[in-house]
């Protein structure tokens, strides 16, 4: 420990099993929005420069870099929240705009159980490394399977401008829709609430309100231990 009261060390080696895993998430996450949207119709992405495996291409500083860097070192790595620059898409140019808004939605989240799932698989080769490069690959690895599948599970939540919030838009009736897309302005400022200011108030009176564990931590944890068994990964 230093006399600035940070064990550097430590800082460092979280930062090193978190960054990779966290990175390739997002850059895969907002990439293939932005391949389906072409795909479909839409080359906005594609003519920006977004439809792109560089991270430096997705990543906004506050939101991938100093919120999830605060939180992640704040809490000793217990919790991490962030957000990618949103790739564009207009969705008047898709050919079918209600059928392909899903469409391009689903496939962020389906891009990140993609990768847990590979990142998975890639734990049985990492025994073939030394042993300090082998834990550090580990470590890396299952932080990958972590953050993709809390990623999925997040933006599937059916609220805007989630991911899932626009599945549910393209899949409801008109009216329905209509009335979730007025809430995608207060979206964001619900989710905040949900994160930070529930738990906080949870601490206060004692009572659990940390209705994220619920909706988000467990349902992850489950698919991870699915993730784990189907891989054959123990």
């Amino acid at each position: 420990m230093s006399i600035t009261g940070f064990d550097w060390n430590a800082i460092a080696l979280t930062a090193s099993i978190w960054v990779l895993p966290v990175l390739f998430a997002i850059t895969l996450h907002e990439a293939a929005h932005g391949w389906v949207a072409w795909r479909l119709g839409d080359d906005t992405a594609r003519v920006l420069g977004r439809i792109s495996i560089n991270p430096l291409r997705h990543i906004d500083p506050v939101g991938t870099v100093l919120i999830p860097a605060v939180l992640l070192f704040g809490s000793g790595g217990r919790m991490m929240f962030g957000f990618a620059k949103p790739v564009p898409v207009d969705f008047s140019r898709l050919r079918k705009p209600r059928r392909d808004m899903v469409l391009v939605a689903a496939a962020g989240p389906g891009s990140n159980i993609l990768l847990a799932v590979i990142s998975a698989l890639l734990i049985h080769v990492s025994v073939l490394f030394d042993t300090d490069i082998e834990r550090w690959i580990l470590h890396n690895l299952v932080n990958s399977v972590w953050i993709n599948l809390l990623l999925a599970v997040f933006n599937m939540l059916p609220l805007p401008p989630l991911d899932g919030g626009r599945i549910a838009v393209g899949l409801l009736p008109p009216n329905l829709a209509r009335q979730l897309v007025r809430i995608e302005r207060a979206g964001m400022i619900i989710i905040l609430t949900a994160l930070f200011l529930l738990p906080w108030i949870s601490g206060k009176i004692g009572f659990d309100l940390n209705i994220f564990q619920w909706l988000i931590g467990e349902p992850t944890a489950y698919l991870m231990g699915l993730v784990f068994s189907l891989t054959g990964v123990r």
